[in-house]
């Protein structure tokens, strides 16, 4: 068996060569192809602007709980019209308005996250200018604090503050996702040109033995040794294998465009790849790649997001029953007078506070109705979740077993390919003796074509099984490190 399979090897490795000899072509490997891939497909970059996106409304959601600092005013407030005024009599006269009312407001807020209270300052300053009588006045508050409170409300900073950072770490698992997601479509784009040049190789052998056993016959036949029916047989082959040639450097061409449209190789004339290695030395356990993948995954945060979120809505509909209220409190200092400096000298106190509130008499069972429907999507959402992480843990565990299934398949078909092979050249030296029928040698002809492409199908299906793999644990287990990119 190891003979065999040394032989299939050989055989694959040299034909490799052949094609990485060819003019004008580069060759590449499977994981050049998909570090290309990473690096320069469109998909790619989609990942990476997404993952700024997100980055940037991290942020936002960020400077929510910072210090906010603004300036206001109107400068000028140039006013020149008539305006209605009520005359101690009830009657209304028309008086002529020509003034200027400007003001500057300097502010800072900062919102308490706990409380859903929010801090808040602010110095201003008012001038207004009576051009008709040609008087200016100033008034001022050259410093006030207060806090404003809402009673019995949702508070939508402290749930935030539960459910973003989760967004966001989910988002960078996503990237790392996407990352490995562009590692299999590029591992099936590979595998599609590689089984093409693979065929055409196949086709072009083909055609040459069909030519040269065709030869041979003919001297046979001219001989007397061989029926007409099998000289027509023989050209029928030479016929399937011109029309096999064609359709082998069809597909070829198709295979190489797509492989180049995705990983970004646009100006290479000729593409040759390298027969993937068929073996990883690495062993896999479900329960390890659970473990990794719980840790790693974004669905696995998306379960605890999911669940903050359904809690986030039981909470305001609680909140926003109908009873809300908002206290306020502010004290400080203010002054008018003729001049900036005056405004600033001895200011009077200033205190403020106040209480608004909201309480529905009747609203129909408005406020009970929407509380019932958030607490009837928690719990659908929990069954959601629970239902999710075991189609979650089924994928994987299934995922594994396949990989090992893989592993053993290459082995079987490296085998078949060899004996196949073997086979058909033995018929082949048979055939040109003269002790082997044509349906024989055909029958060895297409055992040996369809060894080389089962081999080819092997690897592919173990190196998918392999990425996938990795997209599903976001786990190196050659590096035995989790996946990470910068």
């Amino acid at each position: 068996m190891l003979r065999r399979l040394s032989n299939i090897l050989f055989f694959i490795s040299c034909s490799s060569k052949m094609l990485a000899q060819r003019d004008d072509t580069l060759t590449f490997t499977l994981q050049q192809v998909v570090e290309m891939a990473k690096e320069k497909s469109i998909a790619s970059r989609q990942a990476v602007t997404t993952k700024e996106t997100r980055y940037w409304q991290y942020r936002t959601y960020r400077s929510n709980y910072q210090p906010q600092l603004a300036l206001n005013g109107v400068l000028p407030g140039y006013n020149k019209t008539f305006t209605e005024v009520v005359q101690p009599d009830g009657t209304i006269q028309f008086q002529s308005v020509h003034n200027n009312n400007s003001s500057l407001n300097l502010s800072f807020s900062q919102s308490i996250a706990a409380t859903g209270g929010t801090v808040f300052g602010t110095t201003q300053l008012q001038r207004f200018d009576d051009f008709d009588r040609k008087n200016t006045l100033y008034n001022g508050v050259p410093f006030g604090i207060g806090y404003a409170q809402p009673l019995w409300q949702f508070n939508a900073l402290r749930w935030d503050k539960k459910i973003e950072p989760l967004k966001f770490d989910e988002s960078k698992q996503a990237y790392i996702e996407a990352m490995e997601q562009i590692a299999i479509t590029a591992n099936a784009y590979f595998f599609d040109l590689l089984l093409a040049q693979v065929n055409l190789q196949i086709a072009e052998t083909n055609l040459g033995n069909t030519q040269k056993i065709q030869k041979v016959a003919n001297e046979k036949y001219d001989l007397g040794k061989i029926s007409k029916n099998e000289i027509l047989q023989l050209q029928l082959e030479h016929l399937k294998a011109q029309k096999a040639t064609g359709i082998a450097k069809r597909d070829m061409e198709i295979a190489t465009l797509n492989l180049r449209s995705y990983t970004g190789l646009q100006n290479m004339e000729k593409i040759a790849l390298s027969l993937p290695y068929s073996n990883i030395n690495i062993e896999v356990s479900p329960g390890k790649v659970l473990e990794e993948a719980y840790a790693n995954r974004s669905d696995a945060i998306a379960f605890s997001r999911r669940m903050a979120e359904a809690k986030r809505d039981v909470a305001k509909a609680r909140g926003d029953n109908g009873l809300n209220a908002m206290l306020t409190a502010q004290l400080g200092y203010s002054k008018s007078a003729d001049m900036i400096p005056k405004v600033y000298r001895s200011p009077q106190d200033q205190q403020e506070v106040q209480l608004i509130f909201t309480i529905p008499i009747l609203d129909w069972g408005r406020s009970k109705s929407r509380t019932k429907t958030a607490e009837a999507n928690l719990q659908f959402t929990k069954y959601s979740v629970e239902q999710d992480k075991q189609i979650f843990t089924q994928e994987i565990v299934t995922q594994v077993t396949l990989f090992d299934m893989m592993k053993g398949q290459i082995l079987l078909t490296a085998a078949a390919d060899s004996i196949a092979s073997e086979k058909y050249q033995i018929a082949k030296d048979r055939y040109i003796l003269g002790n082997l029928s044509i349906t024989d040698l055909s029958i060895a002809f297409q055992e040996k074509d369809q060894a080389k492409r089962d081999y080819i199908s092997a690897l592919r299906d173990f190196w998918g099984a392999y990425y996938q793999l990795r997209y599903l644990s976001l786990y190196d287990f050659e590096k035995k490190e989790k996946i990470s990119y910068r």
